[in-house]
């Protein structure tokens, strides 16, 4: 009886981890800027199908809660997650309306629509890529071995190099958990909505914004002292 453990799942993973360490440098740009738009009022809105559309949710989960630290809330949708909206786009306007119909009624200018696909050719992200760009947001894409249809419009995209999609969507997701941690780090640093160092050296806009959250709640010096939990 061959007893053998198969970890070809595990050694791909390992050899395109290796060559998706490259992509730090374009993660951590993302995530800067995010922070500079969404601390600015802008918006995220994410899309993708299947698995894509679980990391999508994902990212947004972490941006609305949070998450390390706490921090203030931004705002970021799933445009998957309301099931009435897509049932009833998908039924009146055809499948390859999902997303694009979603991103006209909620993207504005300035906004970022991120789109998610192991394959980099889904027609209804496409379509979207190509209405957000009509409204004046910036599309950036997550997607599969380059080159690819939603790469190509996209106005900036990284490339997974991997043969399987269940790799794809494993390195998709650890570029979610990267871009959270330099979405993070900006907010954290303080900036002011136009990405620029405060001229008086005091916080900025969005560093207003973590302090202030981080007193919520916190009684203040010489203040009376909460009861515990389960005290009268």
């Amino acid at each position: 009886m061959n007893t053998a453990t198969d970890t070809t799942h595990c050694d791909d993973l390992a050899k395109a981890l290796e060559a998706f360490r490259d992509h730090a440098p374009l993660i951590e740009r993302w995530g800067t800027e995010l922070a500079r738009r969404l601390g600015s009022g802008a918006r995220l809105l994410v899309a993708g199908n299947g698995g894509s559309a679980a990391q999508a949710q994902h990212l947004t989960a972490e941006l609305v809660g949070r998450y390390r630290e706490d921090r203030p809330p931004f705002s970021a949708l799933a445009l998957h997650a309301d099931t009435s909206s897509t049932t009833a786009i998908a039924n009146d306007y055809g499948v390859q309306e999902l997303f694009a119909r979603q991103t006209a009624a909620h993207g504005r200018p300035g906004d970022v629509l991120l789109l998610l696909s192991t394959s980099g050719a889904s027609a209804n992200l496409l379509s979207a890529a190509e209405r957000a760009h009509r409204l004046g947001m910036t599309v950036w894409a997550l997607t599969g071995r380059s080159p690819n249809p939603l790469q190509l419009g996209a106005d900036d995209a990284l490339c997974v190099d991997a043969p399987v999609a269940a790799t794809v969507q494993e390195l998709h997701l650890v570029a979610v958990h990267m871009l959270c941690e330099s979405f993070d780090r900006a907010v954290e640093s303080g900036a002011v909505a136009d990405g620029t160092p405060a001229a008086d050296g005091k916080p900025g806009v969005v560093g207003r914004l973590v302090g202030r959250a981080r007193t919520v709640g916190r009684t203040p010096p010489g203040g009376p002292v909460a009861p515990r939990k389960g005290q009268a």
